[in-house]
């Protein structure tokens, strides 16, 4: 593997607690009947969702009268194996580093025999609503991402 914010792929993976489902639709396959390359980037965005809501930090960001929102800054995905329709995959999220204002966010995607599919990180910014500026993390939302100041 050439992903270079994979250090050690077993620790790496290792620190993976929380995943989704996701059952390949025939909507997200290519001609060539497997994955179509964007696709990825959805299930990853769902995974994220639904991790924020697991560990309790998208309830501010969904108050229409919240202060914060959350920002994609970047995305990646590096593809390992080819996916095909009907297959069940689970999408696993995690935080693995928080800056001041900003998490990147690793991400990984099995099959349904455990085989790694496709990997990929992302920083998510915290931004005010209407500054369009980066917000802090508080103690709190820290504690909730598990993780360290690290940037």
């Amino acid at each position: 593997m050439k992903q270079t914010y994979i250090h050690d792929l077993s620790s790496w993976v290792a620190g993976f607690t929380y995943s989704v489902p996701v059952q390949v639709r025939f909507s997200d396959t290519d001609m060539y009947g497997h994955l179509n390359n964007t696709v990825p980037f959805v299930y990853f965005e769902y995974a994220r969702i639904e991790y924020f809501k697991h560990i309790g930090l998208m309830n501010d960001w969904l108050n229409p009268d919240g202060e914060k929102i959350p920002v994609v800054a970047d995305l990646q995905c590096d593809f390992v194996k080819q996916v095909f329709f009907d297959e069940q995959l689970s999408i696993f999220v995690k935080a693995e580093s928080v800056g001041k204002s900003s998490v990147d966010i690793h991400y990984m995607a099995k099959n349904e025999n455990g085989d790694l599919v496709f990997t990929g990180r992302g920083a998510m910014v915290q931004v005010g609503r209407r500054s369009g500026k980066g917000i802090p993390w508080t103690e709190e939302e820290k504690s909730l991402l598990g993780l360290e100041m690290s940037k």
